[in-house]
């Protein structure tokens, strides 16, 4: 007698919680190796290609991943994926590149509030567009506060700010990184979707990713110059491997609750977990600060009204 538990949203939102911390882990980690490499766009690369080779390894040994990887082209040609599904890695790349050029001196809790702020507006815009695999979500009063208030949280956290002009400009890349995030975990799942393989979806995300910032990289140091030596330790070379955690724990889980839901879900877990790295390990450039705990503690509460009720409303 086989014994099952049932599997309600509040599961997938804890899943998704989880994943957010190791987004907020990853935004310390990719920080200082940026500033130990020199380079942002170099050690954006080291991080990406890293999970890359994790996933390319993976799929050696998972013959599901490997059937998923060869669908896409009839995906293609079928229209159940059209071109632009398969560039989340876009905004992965994008990403990565605002940690480890901006996270370190702006402080994991700063950055994160920023990338919230982006990601939950831009999620609150993919489901309601129906980009995501679940099909479009009414836009309701509840997420639309918790949106408007997200929006508020990275105000507040910067409030103290706004007299060192540079710091307040470097807030607004992770805030359009956030926004590029939640139209990545949209695609991603439309992907994982039509392979039917967590595996694929994060294959194809961070090869092309990988693939951007390697031409970038190998364009620059054309006109640059060669990127420095790297002497950074293993614990500093653990990004890529978070981010693969990252992005197959979202595109296995973006269908079952939708993209603003796995935004929310991800914003608390990330919120959370950069507090506690900015209490235990607060950058030395930018120290945690009463404005930053303020807008920390406005976003949960926007994560709250966000979902709250938990349901997909049916749309014409």
């Amino acid at each position: 007698m086989t014994l099952r538990l049932p599997v309600g949203p509040s599961v997938f939102l804890a899943i998704g919680v989880v994943i957010g911390s190791f987004n907020a882990l990853q935004a310390r980690v990719n920080a200082e190796l940026g500033a130990v490499v020199g380079d942002s766009f170099f050690a954006a690369l080291i991080s990406i290609s890293i999970g890359f080779l994790v996933i390319a390894m993976s799929l050696a040994f998972s013959a599901r991943g490997r059937r998923g990887v060869l669908s896409i082209p009839l995906a293609l040609r079928e229209r159940r994926l059209v071109w632009w599904h398969l560039l989340g890695g876009v905004s992965g790349a994008f990403y990565a590149v605002a940690q480890t050029l901006t996270g370190f001196f702006l402080g994991v809790a700063l950055f994160s509030v920023a990338v919230v702020s982006g990601q939950a507006v831009s999620s609150l815009i993919m489901d309601r567009l129906g980009v995501g695999p679940g099909g479009r979500y009414s836009t309701s009063a509840p997420r639309l506060i918790g949106a408007a208030l997200v929006v508020l949280a990275v105000l507040v956290s910067v409030a103290g700010q706004l007299s060192e002009q540079t710091q307040v400009l470097w807030a607004w890349m992770p805030l359009l990184a956030g926004a590029g995030m939640g139209w990545q975990l949209a695609v991603n799942g439309r992907v994982r979707m039509q392979t039917q393989s967590v595996l694929a979806a994060t294959f194809i995300n961070f090869g092309v990713a990988t693939a951007l910032l390697g031409t970038i990289v190998a364009i620059r140091a054309l006109v640059l110059g060669p990127p420095p030596s790297v002497g950074a330790s293993l614990w500093l070379l653990s990004g890529g491997i978070l981010g693969v955690l990252f992005i197959a724990g979202s595109a296995f889980v973006v269908h079952k609750i939708g993209v603003l839901m796995l935004g929310i879900s991800v914003v608390a877990g990330q919120l959370i977990g950069a507090l506690f790295i900015d209490i235990l390990s607060p950058s030395p450039l930018h120290p945690l600060t009463v404005p930053t705990v303020i807008g920390v503690a406005i976003a949960l509460i926007a994560v709250g009204i966000s979902s709250i009720p938990f349901q997909k409303p049916k749309l014409a």
